[in-house]
């Protein structure tokens, strides 16, 4: 069920940044976070009691000029300051079904961005770790784990054993652009994780390979996952992290979404008629 969410939501991203992509970064992410903004509003508008936010909002702008007008009164301030809190409370009531209704489709909006946000690929000559987690039930310490890497990266360190983490780690260099497979092999143990060296930008990168099922899969879409059934729990390549740089500014995907998609919000409340 997972799987089929995540192709599907995928796929729909993959169309857009089809489209968005050639105009950089910065811009695709504007362009995701308005239209993100308008579908906040549409769920708002559709879910949310408007005439009750307004109420509430009224209300509370006409006690708080209580307190300006009775600031001398003590007993005026403190009714109007509880006045201020009750209507505070039936605001957030109000607010709170559109929040419940937009939290999942929210969440998988983040997912995917952050597949394609979150990090950079490999420059060549740049080197990165690669972690394999082994499932702790797997008896491993009689076999020589191997890496293999095709044309385009190399291995440049033997493995490296950590058994009471049970993990075993490798340093790959990236040689040449393209999207490498990297393949895994510890006696019986199989699995591959591709190695993205000098893609545009926003491409999908993966840092995390997990097995099929669970919350894991949902939170990394960005490859295949590896079969439930497999005796490696994760493959992992530790990418740089990405930033994007609006006007000499670096911020993490993250913070510029949020701040855009809030910004548009709230500058086309009013020519939408929602009330926030």
């Amino acid at each position: 069920m997972i799987g089929i969410l995540n192709a599907a939501v995928g796929g729909l991203f993959d169309a857009l940044f089809a489209v968005l992509r050639p105009l950089g970064p910065e811009a695709a992410m504007a362009i995701v976070s308005l239209l993100i903004g308008l579908f906040m509003l549409f769920v708002f508008k559709k879910t949310s009691n408007q005439a009750g936010i307004r109420r509430a909002k009224d209300r509370i702008k006409a006690h708080l000029l209580e307190l300006r007008l009775y600031k001398s009164d003590f007993g005026q301030t403190m009714r109007s300051q509880g006045r201020i809190l009750a209507a505070n409370g039936r605001y957030f009531l109000y607010a709170l079904k559109p929040m419940l209704v937009m939290i999942v489709p929210i969440l998988l909006v983040l997912v995917q961005l952050d597949a394609r946000f979150g990090a950079r690929a490999l420059e060549p000559g740049e080197t990165v770790l690669v972690k394999v987690k082994i499932d702790p039930s797997i008896d491993w310490t009689a076999v020589e784990p191997v890496l293999e890497a095709p044309a385009g990266a190399v291995v440049e360190t033997p493995p490296l054993r950590i058994e009471e983490e049970h993990e075993v780690d490798w340093r790959v260099r990236a040689s040449a652009a393209g999207r490498h497979v990297l393949t895994v092999r510890i006696g019986a143990l199989t699995g591959t994780k591709d190695l993205a060296v000098r893609q545009p930008s926003p491409a999908t990168i993966a840092p995390l390979k997990v097995r099929r099922g669970g919350w894991a899969e949902l939170l990394h879409p960005g490859e295949k996952p590896l079969p439930k059934d497999s005796g490696i729990a994760s493959i992992e390549t530790a990418y740089p992290a990405a930033r994007l740089n609006y006007f000499g500014w670096r911020m993490h995907w993250l913070v510029a979404f949020f701040l855009l998609s809030i910004a548009f919000g709230f500058g086309l409340k009013g020519f939408f008629k929602v009330e926030i």
